[in-house]
């Protein structure tokens, strides 16, 4: 897997711990690109910190049944996926514009104790992702034919000329990465054991929301 000027041929190339950064409903998956807003302290220090060491966070989100530490914090998931930080802008208010590109996903194994103001997991990598995998199993049609009901149902557009274009497992990926659902759809995405299983759980995400979406129109119709 290449990340920006890094390539990660090995679960032995990444850190055995990492800084991780819980935001809900955010999904990175390796070989994308995620940008964020940086403005909170803690996590401007994250991000000055790793600039200087492997560039390397985990994007991860918050336990789905919004449990908590004792210490108010939020229980983490236990995958996540880790990113590079491959651009970083400053906003001149105090913020950083960054972009993440997908290197792996990874389990947490444990939290460790420190004493910076953000957390730092023990993950293991997920050796799978390190390699190349052009996704030739996907059923591209079944997949795009989904994608394209859901657009039209919600009057919006696509680049199809670009899309058409797309490697399999690139497609599948930013699809996933873009679709507008929430935090436990894009949990089942993350969690997806291949490409095939994703496009797969992707495609049923969006026929279950054409199907109640249509189920709302048609009650309030009547």
């Amino acid at each position: 897997m290449q990340a920006g000027n890094a390539f990660y041929r090995r679960v032995e190339d990444i850190p055995g711990a990492i800084p991780v950064f819980p935001l809900s409903g955010a999904l990175l998956l390796p070989g994308g690109r995620m940008p964020l807003n940086i403005f909170e302290p803690r996590y401007i220090q994250m991000f000055d910190d790793m600039l200087g060491k492997s560039r390397l966070i985990g994007m991860i989100q918050p336990r789905l049944d919004g449990s908590l530490r004792t210490d108010g914090e939020p229980e983490l998931c236990e995958v996540g996926c880790i990113g590079r930080i491959i651009s970083l802008a400053e906003t001149g208010d105090g913020r950083y514009h960054v972009t993440l590109h997908g290197v792996a996903r990874f389990r947490v194994t444990a939290e460790e104790e420190h004493k910076k103001p953000y957390r730092i997991c023990s993950v293991l990598p997920f050796a799978s992702d390190l390699t190349e995998n052009a996704g030739d199993e996907v059923d591209r049609v079944d997949l795009l034919r989904a994608f394209r009901a859901y657009l039209d149902a919600n009057g919006m557009e696509a680049d199809w000329q670009s899309i058409s274009k797309a490697e399999n497992a690139t497609l599948v990926n930013a699809l996933s990465m873009m679709a507008p659902y929430g935090p436990a759809e894009k949990q089942a995405l993350l969690e997806a054991p291949d490409l095939k299983s994703r496009a797969e759980t992707l495609v049923a995400i969006t026929e279950m929301a054409l199907a109640r979406d249509s189920d709302v129109s048609g009650n309030t119709l009547q």
